[in-house]
């Protein structure tokens, strides 16, 4: 088993995928892109591992996973097979040293596997957040757009508390942006390898650019006043914990029916991005497969949904 993989941690649309390929072009360091798969079927109340058959069957139409192309070997248990796919990215790398990978979802749950494994959390303005998240499709409004960000800041809150202190980095978005080379350096201090200017290499392999100031504080160009008063009025307390000032304007009372309202319009807005995304069969042949289609169907289905967004991966 690897010992100590570094995970990177934090709320999607924080920046993480900018961090893993400075990470994965370092000259020691191999880091792979979305790694859930490792945690999505592990149960909050049970320390048993998933069922082998029922978890092969919910990788055949996992997007990151078939994206990967790993191998599954089935000899191997449940520990032993995902830490194999690290294993697998680690060779495909040139058995760079480090190995390690992104997780923004119940990363709290990784220590069961890898007790001793370090963890990167990459925080990001949740205003900013919740906008790509709009931008994304991935939610309707900024009343919504802050709840994946409320959930991995809470996670990790509570899981930075039962790691030592050499287990755990956090940084800052705007930092890395601003100080990409202080940094990167301290990043780099913290896995154990040198900084190295190799890392910023992606920019010449991606369609990722270098880092830019102007993607700081976009909130206070690109949002309205409502807009503003939509995210505050959940998060304005975790914010000013986290070091990031209000906007300065009145909070919203968030009654019932604002609740209400703004769920409809997450809804609406999700199921309108599907639309114009998809193509009209494929739209409606996911739709339908959900909610009447027999397993083959919606196995089916959900490939063609994978290689449709799959041009979209970067």
């Amino acid at each position: 088993m690897i010992t100590t993989p570094i995970f990177l941690v934090g709320a999607e649309r924080s920046g993480t995928t900018l961090l893993r390929l400075m990470l994965d072009y370092h000259p020691q360091i191999a880091f792979h892109h979305e790694f859930e798969l490792v945690v999505e079927q592990l149960s909050e109340d049970s320390t048993a591992w998933p069922e082998l058959n029922d978890y092969y069957e919910y990788l055949s139409t996992h997007r990151i996973f078939l994206h990967a192309n790993f191998n599954i070997n089935q000899t191997l248990s449940y520990p032993e097979l995902v830490n194999d796919f690290l294993l697998q990215k680690q060779q495909r790398s040139g058995h760079k040293p480090v190995i390690g990978a992104t997780v923004h979802h119940q990363f709290h749950l990784l220590t069961r596997i890898w007790p001793q494994a370090k963890f990167i959390h990459l925080l990001r303005d949740g205003r900013d957040v919740a906008r790509s998240m709009i931008v994304m499709g991935w939610a309707g409004n900024m009343f919504s757009g802050v709840e994946e960000w409320i959930k991995a800041e809470t996670i990790w809150e509570r899981f930075s508390r039962q790691l030592t202190p050499d287990q755990q980095l956090s940084v800052k978005y705007e930092d890395l942006i601003l100080n990409s080379d202080q940094v990167l350096t301290q990043i780099c201090q913290f896995i154990g390898v040198p900084f190295d200017k190799a890392m910023y290499d992606y920019a010449n392999h991606s369609t990722y650019h270098l880092p830019e100031p102007s993607l700081v504080s976009q909130w206070r160009k690109k949002l309205s006043a409502h807009e503003i008063q939509l995210a505050e009025s959940q998060i304005a307390p975790m914010l000013e914990a986290r070091g990031y000032p209000l906007g300065g304007l009145p909070l919203l009372t968030i009654t019932k029916i604002l609740r209400w309202r703004m769920g409809i319009q997450n809804r609406w807005a999700k199921m309108r991005f599907r639309w114009q995304r998809y193509p009209t069969k494929l739209y409606l042949a996911d739709v339908l497969s959900r909610r009447f289609g027999t397993k083959r169907w919606r196995k089916r289905v959900q490939i063609r949904i994978n290689e449709h967004d799959n041009q979209f991966m970067k």
